[in-house]
């Protein structure tokens, strides 16, 4: 087994036993869309126009929870030290601990999509679409939290730094994703538009998110 592979699967192994990946992230996802109907009220109509943007929103906010500990159990543990003096380009070891946080936080958000989906008055369809962004749309939210985690990973109180650093910089993919979600369920703008430009920003902060972390780590820790 190669490191890099060792690496995704330990950090995947340490994200499920400690509860800090799967479990909490789908959790706090579920409150707040069951939290929702209480809110707005039993307007079925109202629920289905904002149910995009609520699971949406709720993803962004779920995706962000165990982005403090990205680096910060490395680092608290010396293994980070050892990742950085190792012959390995340390942009491939970002890159698997962005891959196993992604497979641990946002993959199991998208399954429960379609699900979570029928508590905002969505049908089959509307949620699968909506399912469909958010499987194109959570890596872009890993790769662009990956920069605030390497940047608070040497600071105390590092986690207030990192949600200040990250919350804007998702506006662009938060509102493509809803975009396209409604743009498949009512219209009248083609899917296919925002859509495009939601896989854009995605491709886009997976090969900034890498190269930028990978030089604050290096910045951070000399």
């Amino acid at each position: 087994m190669s490191p890099l592979a060792a690496m995704l699967l330990r950090d995947i192994r340490l994200a499920v036993r400690v509860g800090g990946g799967a479990g909490i992230g789908v959790l706090f996802f579920t409150l707040v869309v069951v939290l929702m109907p209480f809110a707005i009220g039993p307007d079925l109509a109202l629920l289905g126009r904002i149910g995009p943007a609520v699971l949406w929103l709720g993803a962004l906010l779920a995706s962000l929870l165990t982005l403090d500990r990205l680096f910060a159990a490395d680092h608290e543990d010396g293994s980070l030290d050892l990742i950085l003096m190792s012959g390995a380009p340390l942009e491939f070891a970002v890159a698997a601990k962005a891959f196993a946080h992604w497979l641990t936080t946002g993959l199991p958000l998208v399954i429960a999509t379609p699900l979570l989906g029928l508590l905002m008055n969505l049908d089959g369809s509307a949620s699968a679409a909506v399912a469909l962004t958010l499987l194109v749309g959570t890596p872009a939210l890993t790769f662009i939290g990956l920069i605030g985690a390497a940047l608070a990973v040497a600071l105390r109180r590092g986690g207030l730094l990192l949600a200040v650093l990250v919350l804007p910089l998702t506006v662009p993919v938060l509102i493509f994703g809803v975009s396209a979600s409604n743009a498949a369920i009512v219209g009248p703008l083609p899917f296919g538009t925002p859509f495009t430009i939601l896989c854009a920003l995605t491709l886009t902060s997976l090969v900034i998110g890498i190269f930028a972390a990978a030089a604050a780590l290096r910045h951070g820790m000399e």
